[in-house]
């Protein structure tokens, strides 16, 4: 599926459509250059699920935590890591259990120490807009993605 996010508030709302579909548990992973909307995206799901407060890049940091009232999301930005051991050195497979939601930046990174993601984002820039791809990897990754493709028809 692609869809076409015209602007910055679409992928805003995208991410506030896609947070109801996403179940505890499931990894994103979240594909795209620097500054195609990744964050933002993530920014969007936030809102959705009631954080009023700041929705920063991990660049510098590697994980955002942010403690919802069901789970705990973790915004991973793995664009600064050089080898993938640094993130067992710390600890990331601790962060991905049943009670939690993954989203993942640059998972490539991580060479194979990451789970197969449930879904698979990919942003591109497109003139002054974004187009989004999604990619289902799991049953629980299609069921969101197919609520995703039904919110969006009119």
């Amino acid at each position: 599926m692609n869809l076409l996010l015209p602007d910055e508030d679409a992928t805003l709302e995208l991410g506030s459509r896609l947070f109801p579909l996403l179940r505890p548990g499931m990894l994103v992973f979240l594909r795209g250059d620097l500054g195609a909307g990744k964050t933002t995206l993530v920014r969007g799901c936030l809102r959705a699920a009631g954080h009023g407060g700041t929705v920063k890049s991990p660049t510098y940091t590697l994980v955002e935590e942010y403690r919802l009232a069901e789970l705990t999301l973790y915004h991973f930005d793995l664009y600064r890591i050089r080898d993938p051991a640094e993130l067992e050195w710390m600890g990331i497979r601790d962060y991905l259990g049943a009670d939690s939601l993954g989203f993942v930046e640059w998972p490539e990174r991580a060479g194979d120490l990451l789970p197969a993601p449930d879904l698979e984002l990919s942003l591109e820039i497109e003139g002054s807009g974004r187009r989004l791809g999604v990619c289902a990897r799991s049953a629980a990754g299609s069921a969101a993605a197919a609520g995703l493709a039904a919110s969006d028809r009119p």
